[in-house]
């Protein structure tokens, strides 16, 4: 078994790299097409995670949504969908949420070290609670995903997700679906927040694929010494 899963970070932004408005509805940065493309790609994954504020704001379920993708995971001894993971520093998180009232599979919390008992007290009906240190240990969350059977990890937001993930350096493939239009709030989330990145001007990231989706784009990136492939997973 692999140390860390192989980590592909989804998202879609706007021309101007926003993720979202600041309305308070859902924004529609993508099609039918994308969505499909999505439930494909989630569908090979062995787990999904996302942060909390997400789940907060969105109350996303995170599915599977087609019945034959579901029934093909089932014949490869998989359950119809992946795990859902999330990260918590405050615990701050209703136990009715989608997230945990919806799909017949395993929900991780890992929380940090000062607010694991509070998440253990409210959420351990709805979910595995694991201590993540304080402050957050995230090669030691990436290790306990692959002791657990995750090889394959989607990473799907929101700004501190990602941009936790990017500066450590932890992504081996990035899915960016890119929408025609722009938003041009800066109240509103952006892709990424401030941070060290480790794919800057003098270690460009690798364009590997580029599929137009009706209006939108999508941009597949590999860090600079990935190959076209994959690499396995354990």
């Amino acid at each position: 078994m692999a140390e860390r899963p192989y980590i592909l970070l989804s998202v879609a932004t706007s021309i101007d790299g926003y993720i979202d408005d600041s309305s308070g509805g859902p924004l529609a940065l993508s099609n039918a097409a994308d969505f499909d493309r999505v439930d494909e790609v989630r569908a090979g994954c062995d787990a999904v995670l996302v942060g909390a504020s997400t789940i907060r704001a969105d109350d996303p379920r995170l599915l599977v949504r087609s019945p034959a993708r579901r029934a093909e995971r089932v014949r490869r001894g998989l359950g119809e969908t992946p795990l859902k993971v999330t990260l918590t520093g405050h615990a701050d998180l209703d136990p009715q949420a989608r997230f945990f009232a919806w799909g017949e599979v395993e929900k991780i919390v890992y929380a940090t070290g000062a607010c694991a008992g509070r998440a253990r007290k409210s959420l351990s009906e709805v979910a595995t609670v694991v201590d993540a240190g304080d402050p957050l240990d995230l090669t030691g969350v990436l290790a306990d995903l692959a002791a657990r059977g995750v090889g394959r990890l989607m990473v799907e937001g929101g700004t501190a997700i990602h941009t936790l993930f990017l500066s450590s350096g932890f992504v081996d493939e990035i899915h960016l679906v890119v929408a025609p239009f722009f938003v041009g709030d800066p109240a509103a989330p952006r892709f990424v927040g401030a941070g060290a990145f480790p794919y800057g001007p003098a270690n460009r990231m690798r364009l590997a694929e580029a599929r137009p989706m009706g209006d939108v784009v999508l941009l597949r990136y590999l860090p600079p010494e990935s190959g076209d492939h994959e690499r396995s997973d354990g």
